[in-house]
């Protein structure tokens, strides 16, 4: 029983549909996430400007007082910089640039001289690549106006803001998926096992469903793993042995991303189909940007989908 795999003369209405619904949710949710990203950001920005005296004084001494300063640092940078390109560009390793921008520490193995070596790296890195367009004062080496410095801090708080915002996005939209899959199924009767109740496969009882569930597979040296699953779902007439129906909720706001990921589920449901027997019932619940070559990209891997706009189609997965 297919959903929409083998239906693809409606794939571009669909496509259609489903963009036009997360446009609608985007515009609703992105301004209100962007806004409470932006008021925390601007006090991060002018701390790292306080710390730094306005990047005049960007050296090791000021990123070791202020270890968080460091992601505010790199996106005052021409370019701005991903944590990726400043590791490499200053020879530290990514761990300690982790380290400081997400825990606000310096790593704690690392000795004291070469904690100094690295960073003066970082610091030499980000003194010489500061956006002096921006930060119009640097070059005179000079302390900026009012209006200079609040203009620079506008411009950093954006990019901050925008590099915060989007994980707030995609995490908000999957748990709406989530919420909306949930609500669909106690419709219709099926019970949740919370994630305080004690979960495994053996004892999923028809018509029970479980949210980010964690099932185990066998890789090919024969080592068992557990994967992540947004929903394992035991359909109201199965039978002592069958699988649950498993689906991943996936959204995305452009189409250039969505191939880049088509992989991960393609590998995901290779695992649980090598695992437990090639019918495993494997479905995606989809909303936003998903073209007809992803589409036929997942058909051709025989992974079905539900999209958010239509989800009475569960039905046709069993449900």
């Amino acid at each position: 029983m297919a959903a929409n795999l083998d239906k693809p003369n409606r794939w571009k209405s669909d496509i259609a549909e489903s963009v036009d619904l997360y446009n609608r949710w985007f515009m609703e949710f992105a301004p209100k996430a962007f806004r409470s990203a932006r008021t925390d950001t601007s006090g991060k920005v002018i701390q790292a400007l306080d710390a730094t005296a306005d990047l005049l004084s960007l050296t090791a001494d000021s990123l070791r007082a202020h270890p968080a300063s460091l992601r505010t640092l790199r996106l005052s940078s021409a370019p701005p910089l991903a944590a990726d390109r400043l590791s490499g560009l200053a020879g530290v390793s990514r761990s300690m640039v982790n380290r400081m921008e997400n825990q606000d520490a310096l790593p704690q193995r690392m000795g004291p001289e070469a904690l100094e070596i690295n960073l003066k790296k970082l610091a030499t890195v980000l003194s010489r690549m500061a956006d002096k367009d921006l930060f119009v004062w640097l070059e005179a080496s000079r302390v900026p106006s009012e209006a200079e410095r609040e203009r620079a801090i506008a411009v950093v708080s954006d990019r901050l803001s925008g590099a915060t915002a989007d994980p707030v996005i995609r995490n908000a939209q999957e748990s709406r998926q989530l919420l909306l899959l949930k609500s669909w199924l106690e419709g219709r009767e099926y019970l949740e096992i919370s994630t305080d109740q004690h979960f495994s496969l053996d004892e999923m009882k028809p018509g029970s469903f479980r949210l980010r569930a964690s099932i185990p597979i066998k890789q090919q040296s024969g080592r068992q793993v557990n994967i992540p699953v947004d929903v394992a779902v035991m359909p109201k007439q199965a039978g002592k042995r069958d699988f649950p129906v498993v689906i991943e909720a996936k959204s995305a706001g452009d189409f250039a991303n969505v191939n880049k990921r088509r992989k991960e589920e393609a590998a995901k449901a290779a695992q649980l189909r090598d695992t437990y027997g090639r019918g495993v019932n494997f479905a995606l619940f989809l909303c936003g940007y998903f073209d007809s070559g992803y589409l036929g990209y997942e058909a051709a891997e025989s992974i079905d989908w539900v999209w958010e706009h239509r989800p009475d189609d569960l039905v046709e997965l069993g449900l």
